[in-house]
């Protein structure tokens, strides 16, 4: 077939892909913003051109042929890098626009990034955030995320990572359940309290300490145990406020009970270490181009989270 010629299907061949994507020639036309007829008239031409089916047609849907599909496998990647491509083109008006994808976790998403993205919004009202909240982690380049926010001590080096703010772990607990047990005065007085823990993987759950004086002691470990274990710190936040028992929490999670009164801190004298991340991370995949999306986003989370969660 002559160049000319192969050129002059450019067009079919991507409303071919649109077709399988899609499921149906209504479907795909009304997704492309044409008629139902001329859809069918270029996949036809397109058919003539190549010299054998691409299609079945059946009164309700149609799948693709072997070679039908054949056709829109090779082409999938040429056509995502087209658009890729004139996406980055688009970056250069200097407007950040587009969806990005971002996971983070389903705590600190839902007490402190969700109430804060309206300001994020309406400043950019070209952008659209796609949220997945999840304690899982997430491949981002396999899953197709743009950027992850991470809560741990290290991010993976095979990433961009940003610091957003340094975090710390809170022993907390409401006042009624102090009055009624009694205030612990140092980490081993814990043995004789209800602790509302989330699950590891070692048989018995245990809090880590280090005093904040400076002539430190070494560190201090004390098994615990209490009527409430869960993988989720807002769920643990909302047991200590009921008064079931001492928490321990990342300040994000306790943040808003501390600033109300709903809890108090115990023991601020001892820090507890090797609980939850140190730091909150945003980190993206390595890429050549990133979209000034992702970037205005990743800027905005720097910002809006600088000073951390002091209560």
């Amino acid at each position: 077939m002559e160049d000319q010629k192969i050129e002059s299907l450019w067009t079919h061949l991507h409303w071919l892909t649109v077709l399988s994507q899609q499921g149906s020639f209504t479907a795909a036309a009304q997704r492309l913003g044409v008629s139902k007829a001329a859809m069918s008239q270029r996949i036809a031409e397109l058919e003539r051109a190549a010299g054998v089916p691409l299609v079945q047609r059946t009164t309700r849907s149609v799948r693709l042929t072997e070679a039908g599909q054949r056709l829109v496998e090779d082409m999938r990647a040429p056509f995502e890098q087209i658009a890729h491509s004139f996406s980055g083109v688009r970056d250069l008006a200097g407007v950040p626009r587009g969806r990005v994808r971002v996971t983070a976790p389903v705590a600190f998403a839902r007490q402190q990034l969700v109430p804060r993205l309206a300001d994020f919004l309406r400043a950019q009202p070209e952008v659209r955030i796609e949220l997945e909240l999840s304690d899982r982690l997430s491949s981002l380049a396999m899953e197709g995320f743009d950027l992850a926010v991470r809560h741990t001590a290290a991010p993976p080096d095979t990433h961009v990572a940003w610091t957003l703010c340094e975090t710390r772990s809170v022993l907390v607990a409401s006042r009624a359940y102090l009055r009624r047990r009694g205030l612990p005065e140092a980490p081993a007085d814990l043995g004789g309290h209800d602790c509302l823990h989330y699950p590891r993987a070692q048989d018995t759950p245990a809090w880590h300490f280090e005093t904040r004086k400076p002539s430190a002691a070494p560190r201090v470990t004390v098994p615990v145990s209490g009527p409430l274990a869960a993988n989720n710190s807002e769920a643990l936040r909302d047991a200590a406020i009921a008064g079931l028992g001492i928490a321990l929490l990342p300040d994000f999670s306790a943040q808003s009970a501390l600033q109300a009164g709903k809890l108090v801190e115990v023991l601020p004298k001892w820090q507890p270490v090797g609980a939850f991340g140190d730091r909150l991370y945003a980190i993206r995949p390595y890429a050549t181009h990133v979209p000034r999306a992702v970037t205005a986003f990743v800027s905005w989370l720097r910002e809006e989270l600088a000073e951390g969660f002091a209560a």
